[in-house]
């Protein structure tokens, strides 16, 4: 058997394979007399500011439709001004998100002008004219209601246009009488209506409303309207 002469001196054990990772490539700092790795500071985060449209508290958004855009850009002028000049809030139009967005600021004085000038300017979305809509921000007791033709009775076709063309009338003159009998303003856009009054006023309009959409003719309604004003103007 064959004798191996091992020297002692130049023996060194085998040195394991570096790592990608290896310690000699990394900066290493003592501290204290403890040797260690140094923490690689992690980037720092992008901060994401809040935009003027990202913060949620006191703030109103507010879409608008695509029918609605040339109106809104005509009139911004009537809708703006009241709402920073009077109501002392912040308004804007995001391009992006093609919403009207309202915020609060130092210079407001009451919380509760936010959704007055929110109201304003969904009732303006639905259809109203400004100075319709206008008197959402000088009266304190009107509101808007909002409802469908299928709400009060299920058409389809034909038989729905037919229901929307009892309620405008020739010319518009049934919706008109009801407006001027009820003291509300009102919009037909398609087959949703939208009534703008006091609450009251809208119960009035809306009975008169739903008695078209089923079937009374035009003729009974204004009979009925008229025993209603007779009674209001005894009443004042």
């Amino acid at each position: 058997m064959a004798t191996i002469n091992i020297d002692a001196n130049n023996f060194e054990p085998r040195k394991p394979p570096k790592r990608k990772n290896d310690s000699s490539a990394m900066e290493v700092e003592t501290h204290n007399g403890i040797e260690g790795r140094v923490r690689k500071q992690p980037k720092p985060k992008r901060l994401r500011t809040k935009s003027y449209s990202e913060s949620k508290d006191n703030v109103r958004k507010i879409p608008v439709p695509a029918h609605r855009y040339t109106p809104l850009k005509e009139n911004w002028l009537k809708i703006f001004t009241p709402i920073v000049e009077h109501l002392k809030l912040q308004v804007r139009f995001n391009l992006k998100t093609r919403n009207v967005e309202i915020k609060t600021c130092d210079e407001t004085d009451d919380i509760g002008n936010l959704q007055k000038a929110a109201d304003f300017v969904k009732a303006f979305v639905y259809g109203f004219d400004v100075d319709d809509a206008l008197a959402l921000l000088r009266l304190d007791d009107l509101f808007i209601e909002t409802f469908e033709i299928k709400d009060v009775k299920t058409l389809k076709g034909d038989h729905q246009s037919r229901a929307i063309g009892r309620l405008a009338g020739k010319g518009g003159r049934t919706k008109f009488t009801i407006e001027n009998v009820t003291k509300t303003r009102i919009v037909l856009a398609d087959s949703k209506i939208h009534i703008l009054g006091s609450y009251q006023n809208i119960q009035l309009a809306r009975r008169a409303i739903c008695n078209l959409i089923l079937g009374s003719p035009p003729s009974k309604v204004y009979g009925q309207l008229r025993n209603i004003a007779s009674r209001v103007s005894e009443r004042m």
